[in-house]
């Protein structure tokens, strides 16, 4: 497969073939990605992404992959695809020389899925919150400490619910988390799928500090073949945003219902 990513900015150049050039010292790149489970389709006309998912991880060069929907194990799904992967998915996207860090938000009856974290920095510490608002969602908060240039980056993976109202208690629960977890002026990165549709969510989190790339507004990543909103965003707090892109294209709507979304920041 050949993966096709647009220059972030004049700090992040790109080869010819579109590859993304590693960014300037000090620049954190910052990716998310909702990974539908690493399949698609429903049925037996499901196909099974993570492979390719594997390929597109590594192309986007990213310092922190935030990652939504990742499957721990799924025993259904390992007996009906003959490659599905022997290990978890977080661990088995990992590009080589990144860590993996993986917490449940859900269990079902044939695994768990939840959020992960791929980091090319030192992972130092890692916690978990369960901000689950009502028993028909189960949701969770991914916290992991990582250490960039030597300073610590708090940074926090979300995937939010489908109900307003409770998205607007997770925002809540997360903002006493960070007030709890995080020392006063420390660099903070809040990243993942906020199933927000509106811009309330924003206007809570720039409440709290909280702020994102505020260039090209129409970086819409759902769903992935007709996008036509922005469910998926990092927003920064003592990191200055410097460019914000989305991948397009078959090959990306063709692995996930969301595209990937790409972010630096100055340190």
């Amino acid at each position: 497969m050949t993966f096709e990513l647009p220059t972030l900015s004049p700090l992040s150049p790109s080869t010819p073939s579109g590859i993304l050039l590693p960014p300037e010292p000090r620049i954190l790149r910052v990716a998310t990605y909702n990974i539908h489970k690493g399949v698609q389709g429903l049925g037996p006309t499901r196909r099974l992404e993570i492979h390719n998912l594997g390929l597109a991880v590594e192309q986007l060069d990213a310092d922190i992959v935030c990652l939504q929907e990742v499957r721990k194990m799924n025993r259904r799904e390992a007996q009906y695809f003959e490659r599905w992967p022997a290990v978890g998915q977080a661990e088995y996207l990992a590009p080589e020389g990144y860590e993996a860090v993986y917490r449940t938000n859900a269990v079902t009856k044939d695994g768990e899925h939840g959020n992960a974290l791929l980091s090319r920095w030192p992972v130092r510490d890692v916690k978990h919150l369960d901000v689950s608002d009502h028993r028909f969602e189960q949701r969770g908060l991914l916290h992991a400490e990582v250490e960039f240039h030597g300073r610590a980056v708090h940074t926090v993976v979300v995937h939010l619910g489908l109900i307003a109202g409770s998205r607007v208690r997770q925002i809540q629960q997360l903002h006493q988390f960070i007030e709890r977890e995080v020392p006063p002026g420390a660099p903070v990165v809040v990243a993942g799928d906020f199933n927000d549709w509106g811009n309330h969510i924003k206007r809570m989190l720039a409440g709290f500090g909280l702020h994102e790339y505020e260039g090209d507004r129409s970086n819409f990543t759902y769903p992935s073949r007709l996008p036509l909103a922005q469910l998926d965003h990092v927003y920064v707090r003592g990191l200055e945003p410097l460019s914000l892109v989305v991948p397009q294209g078959r090959i990306w709507w063709r692995m996930s219902d969301h595209l990937p979304l790409i972010a630096e920041f100055k340190l």
